[in-house]
């Protein structure tokens, strides 16, 4: 099902000014921030370019699960984990595969702990080099902070915004007003940003890397 952000740009009531790029000068200075929290940055142009860095970033043989991500849609991420030419296992659609509820919840779980997980944020300081993510199961964020192996994050530069207090008032003002949307029409029911990740440091050097998009990417 889509869930490109102009399917639901009619039915939302928001801020555009959310949506905003940075300068070059202070997309550079997100990055020097970013990469002193102690992530790796690759910037790069455009959907294409990101594709072929999380690509890169994979070895053969790696367990990879992707959490919801309208930024990994876009990109191509997750026709490409579906039905591209890789040797990874695919943890995704072995969970999908499975018809039971608890069992199919059990290999969620398990799946946190993926050599790589993949994903997006919601927003990201740049004076203070932080991420800001939020989902209402906890499927998502819940690899992020420590039960992934490696970390693989990609957001657009519309994204970037002051600093932490900010990157909050964007998920809350504008990203969740979009994932509500979608979720009612892709489920029925309503989103809610019930938990909530401020990841302000990796203390892990080379686990996470953000891959930020010179384009208007997600919500």
């Amino acid at each position: 099902m889509s869930q490109q952000k102009s399917d639901y740009v009619d039915d939302v009531d928001v801020d555009d000014d959310w949506d905003s790029h940075p300068t070059d000068e202070e997309l550079d200075a997100a990055v020097e921030n970013l990469e002193a929290s102690g992530f790796d940055v690759e910037v790069v142009a455009d959907a294409d370019e990101a594709l072929d860095v999380l690509v890169d970033e994979i070895p053969a043989g790696a367990s990879v699960m992707n959490g919801h991500s309208t930024t990994l849609e876009e990109v191509g991420f997750d026709d490409y984990l579906d039905e591209g030419d890789h040797d990874w296992e695919n943890l995704a659609a072995e969970i999908w595969s499975i018809d039971d509820d608890e069992e199919r919840d059990a290999a969620r779980r398990d799946a946190q702990t993926a050599d790589y997980f993949l994903g997006s944020v919601n927003g990201i300081g740049r004076e203070d080099g932080a991420l800001v993510a939020a989902d209402l199961s906890g499927s998502r964020v819940g690899a992020y902070p420590f039960a992934a192996k490696n970390l693989l994050l990609v957001a657009g530069v519309n994204k970037v915004v002051e600093d932490v207090e900010a990157a909050r008032e964007r998920l809350h003002e504008y990203a969740y007003e979009f994932e509500n949307q979608r979720a009612q029409d892709a489920y029925g029911v309503e989103s809610y940003p019930s938990k909530e990740l401020i990841y302000r440091q990796e203390g892990t050097e080379g686990r996470t890397t953000l891959v930020l998009v010179e384009k208007t990417l997600g919500y």
